[in-house]
């Protein structure tokens, strides 16, 4: 009962949370800058430039009928019919005219009201599972990385990442081979979100099976290709820097397969190195470089 009483006590007053969201302020620019990301979800570009083309009221108009014709094709037809309805029951007055006389609804207006907070409440609920959804793959894109600062003989090792979504189709990864092999992958799927981090995870998840059993990276690469182009989804693909370092040497070997060429610093300045072959995804390329590099003590290589 005590229990009770005291997460009641911690639950925030919806007076107070309005209190505090009118303190806030810049309420203005706010509304602006949610207009602007209306338009840029539901309008086509085909739609923007007859926009251009248009005198400020007939652009008004047009806008609003436009942003209302998408929001309404993108519901369920359920929640269609509902909202359209209770926009009807709201903006039809408090009266229905049949045969000559009039039916009178002391409710008409909140019947309508409550028809579209219906939908409001529907669509939130929805947007709310698919964040919880998208927090939970972002602890498992969590658990996915490596250790951020893996210790090899010989070597100075440091990773780092940060999703520009809550998750994302970046992949980072250090492979620990038999022996004093080590793999360290860099990557990015194409596109974003959910469908970019299940892609990133297939990707990583084929890496780390594959990894050990090929002593050519080029060949290891070129079999990650055939896998991704024969079963990714059109207009996918991924980048990849593949590289192989040995303990106790500079020896580093690696493949670049459409991504970013890294940087080899040295003492005479950064050097940028091969640009590689296609990402992974594009083509049915079977043939990738191994490029080999002897890192002196104080060489820092950038991917």
């Amino acid at each position: 009962m005590n229990s009770d009483n005291t997460q009641h006590k911690n639950e925030p007053r919806l007076r107070d949370t309005l209190r505090n969201d009118f303190s806030q302020g810049n309420h203005l620019n706010t509304f602006r800058r949610e207009f602007r990301d209306l338009k840029e979800f539901y309008i086509d570009e085909e739609k923007k430039t007859r926009l251009e083309g248009m005198s400020p009221l007939a652009r008004w108009f047009h806008l609003m009928g436009w942003l209302g014709k998408s929001m309404l094709m993108k519901l369920t037809p359920f929640r269609r019919l509902v909202l359209v309805t209770g926009i009807i029951l709201l903006l039809a007055g408090q009266s229905i005219s049949v045969n000559g006389g009039h039916i009178q609804f002391s409710n008409f207006h909140f019947i309508g009201g409550a028809a579209i907070l219906l939908v409001l409440m529907l669509e939130l609920k929805d947007k709310l599972l698919a964040r919880d959804e998208l927090v939970a793959g972002q602890r498992v894109q969590r658990a996915l990385m490596p250790e951020l600062s893996p210790v090899v003989s010989g070597w100075s090792l440091g990773i780092y990442s940060r999703p520009a979504n809550d998750v994302g189709g970046g992949l980072i990864d250090f492979i620990r081979h038999s022996g004093n092999r080590f793999g360290i992958a860099l990557g990015d799927v194409s596109g974003k979100g959910l469908q970019a981090a299940l892609i990133m995870a297939k990707l990583q998840a084929t890496l780390k099976a594959l990894a050990p059993d090929f002593g050519s990276i080029a060949k290891l690469v070129a079999k990650l290709n055939t896998i991704f182009h024969r079963d990714v989804l059109a207009n996918s693909f991924a980048s990849l820097v593949y590289a192989e370092i040995t303990a106790d040497s500079g020896k580093l070997r690696f493949v670049n397969a459409g991504h970013y060429p890294p940087i080899l610093l040295t003492a005479d300045g950064a050097k940028e190195t091969e640009k590689g072959e296609a990402a992974l995804g594009l083509m049915e390329l079977t043939a990738y470089v191994e490029h080999q590099l002897e890192l002196a003590s104080g060489e820092v290589f950038l991917a």
